[in-house]
């Protein structure tokens, strides 16, 4: 199913898309049906298909990597419990709960594996367009493939960012930009400004569809981990307002601003 590869962690992400698959084909049933919307304490939408697509998840990977630590979204929010090791998963069950909602087809199912600090295998699978996303850091192998309903792969295509022109076509938020986001693109030339939902804006860097995509108001890492992976393979980087690694496993998971580009690190924002 996946582009031959020598790494070690091949077998592990294969496991991977398969588990993402299999919560992707319990969203998109609850996608197509009747589905109540409830609130978080946070104040943020939640669906059935959060929580039965992260048990899928959670139950996947216990069988998986029996022992590995998991971060998943809702069972983070009902607990509150973290874990101080080097090596766990980062899962967003459905990314992009809004487009859920709103039965715009751009929510994604998120899985990623992290290794001191930072992300090295990534999937991300949209079940309402069925395209997948795959990414092994070491191995420098990043794909993407069409998932028929029987859950056969076509155009099965490996893909890599691309060297931008001199006007930067920008990745953007449907509902998160904010005032310090449009200071910076003033400060860019800007070319094309793409609009997407969820983690699919990683992916489409990845693919070469984009050159940037800055996000200066806050995120959760399961939000970014496994399009950080994505992207890495790929050949582009993430890095925080002042250049840095984006790294994994901070206080509360939480992510301060950043930006995902492609082949080229551009201007980053000036520092107050």
């Amino acid at each position: 199913m996946l582009i031959p590869s020598l790494s070690p962690q091949a077998a592990l992400l294969e496991g991977l898309v398969q588990i993402a698959l299999q919560a992707g084909e319990k969203a998109l049933e609850i996608y197509h049906g009747d589905f109540t919307v409830m609130t978080k304490e946070d104040d943020s939408p939640v669906t059935r298909a959060d929580r039965e697509a992260e048990a899928i998840i959670l139950e996947g990977l216990k069988k998986l990597q029996p022992g590995v630590a998991v971060i998943a979204e809702e069972q983070y929010a009902a607990t509150k419990k973290g874990y101080n090791t080097d090596s766990f998963f980062l899962v967003d069950p459905i990314d992009g709960t809004k487009e859920f909602i709103n039965k715009r087809d751009e929510f994604t199912v998120n899985i990623a594996l992290i290794k001191k600090g930072m992300p090295i295998l990534g999937v991300i699978y949209a079940p309402a367009t069925g395209q997948i996303y795959g990414g092994d850091v070491l191995a420098k192998s990043a794909w993407t493939a069409k998932v028929e309903p029987n859950q056969e792969f076509l155009n099965h295509t490996a893909i890599t960012t691309r060297q931008p022109s001199e006007k930067l076509d920008v990745m953007t938020s449907f509902s998160h930009n904010n005032p310090a986001t449009e200071a910076y693109l003033d400060s860019l030339p800007v070319g094309e400004r793409i609009k997407a939902g969820s983690s699919l804006k990683f992916c489409w860097l990845a693919e070469g569809k984009a050159d940037i995509y800055p996000r200066l108001s806050p995120t959760h890492e399961w939000d970014t981990a496994a399009g950080h992976a994505i992207l890495l393979a790929a050949g582009g980087n993430v890095v925080t307002v002042d250049g840095e690694a984006l790294l994994y496993g901070k206080p509360g998971y939480l992510n301060p601003g950043f930006i995902a580009y492609g082949a080229e690190q551009p201007l980053l924002p000036p520092q107050s």
